[in-house]
């Protein structure tokens, strides 16, 4: 579970942290102040336990009296399936709503609806937003967001595609738009989310029109340990021929395959070690991997006709030099020049003055994003009215 907590006046960053291994025998909790760092370990059963150990470091550290000091929670909520499409204040409705899309994303929104349910817990009368991962994709037309299957399974049971890493995007394209002194609402951009998940989104006029990831995060560009776009028809073989049971498909396809899959490491650090060392699987890995993402540029560049600017962000694209000039190579006839001298030194705009498309490189944070969102969420519906 991570945490911010900021004071909106001037978005400063009081405290921020992690609660990592809940649930195991013994769960690490990190608490970040004024750049200071404390670690200790304790048995944190559940999400619920987590909330608990999050309020008491908060008072212990003289940060926060209790939850109810708080003006409004923001939750990170993975799925917000069709129902959703913006941030929305938490009632019992809401919460029914989250449970009914479990089936969306059995991973994550039980546990995201536990922390929602932890904090009603401890704090009844505190406002709370959902903030939905899949949101800012919900203006993708229809012809980009359906799969050619019969259109029973969308009317039935809502497959389709929706996309994921929405907050983020959203937030670095908003940056973007500020950097480039231009007016959101006209800008086109490809942003580049490229962390151990990655996705690629082509926003045009300041709406997301397409993504690369789609029912689930499986589909779409190389991962650390996701395969990305696959043939279907290797399903059937592995059930097939194989012998395999849809449990073990799907454990290969999302924790065994990608980088992790090709050469036995989903760390980009490591993989870029190894090709120094003359690793030939991980120079492969490393190749295929850079080329997907080159492909989902062309394929929205094609689609949007003028691109302002790529943008590289998350953890591999706000850090490896050598992704962004793999990247980057060749697409000199799209108007896209990569400056060699800029990219090293990582700088914010990291194309030449002739590139007809700016590269820029714009670090995320999902957690500003769901706090300004939150915010804006809680003065709309300040006066006890509910959002949809």
């Amino acid at each position: 579970m991570k945490f911010s907590l900021y004071e909106m006046k001037d978005e400063r960053l009081l405290a921020g942290g992690v609660i990592e291994k809940i649930g195991e025998e013994l769960s690490t909790v990190t608490l970040t102040k004024e750049n200071k760092k404390s670690t200790f370990e304790k048995r944190i059963k559940d999400h619920h336990k987590a909330v608990e150990v999050l309020e008491e470091i908060l008072q212990s550290y003289d940060i926060l009296r209790d939850l109810n000091d708080l003006d409004v929670v923001g939750h990170r909520v993975v799925h917000g399936g069709e129902e959703f499409t913006k941030p929305t204040l938490i009632d019992k409705n809401v919460i029914e709503k989250i449970r009914s899309l479990f089936h969306l994303a059995p991973l994550h929104n039980p546990a995201n609806l536990e922390g929602i349910e932890a904090v009603l817990k401890k704090a009844p009368f505190l406002k709370q937003v959902a903030v939905f991962d899949t949101a800012f994709h919900q203006s993708m037309p229809k012809y980009a967001s359906m799969y050619a299957i019969d259109r029973k399974f969308y009317k039935d049971f809502y497959i389709r595609r929706y996309g994921f890493h929405g907050t983020s995007h959203h937030y670095v394209a908003k940056e973007s738009a500020k950097y480039l002194k231009k007016e959101f609402k006209s800008i086109n951009l490809i942003t580049l989310h490229i962390g151990n998940g990655a996705s690629a989104c082509a926003v045009q006029e300041g709406k997301s029109i397409d993504t690369s990831m789609g029912f689930t995060p499986l589909e779409g560009l190389v991962m650390g340990t996701r395969s990305g776009d696959i043939d279907a028809g290797v399903i059937f073989y592995l059930s097939r021929q194989m012998k395999m049971s849809i449990d073990e498909i799907d454990t290969l396809l999302n924790k065994k395959s990608g980088l992790k899959g090709l050469c036995g490491k989903n760390d980009l650090r490591e993989i870029e070690k190894s090709i120094k060392e003359g690793d030939k699987d991980a120079l492969l890995a490393f190749e295929i991997f850079c080329y997907r993402i080159k492909k989902y540029i062309g394929a929205y560049f094609a689609v949007m006709g003028r691109v302002d600017a790529v943008v590289f962000t998350a953890g591999i694209g706000e850090n490896s030099k050598k992704v962004r000039e793999k990247v980057c190579k060749g697409l000199q006839n799209m108007g896209i020049v990569l400056d060699k001298e800029a990219n090293e030194k990582n700088l914010k705009e990291i194309s030449k003055k002739e590139s007809r498309t700016k590269i820029l490189v714009i670090p995320t944070n999902e957690e500003i994003e769901i706090a300004r969102q939150s915010m804006l969420c809680f003065k709309d519906n300040s006066f006890g009215f509910h959002a949809e």
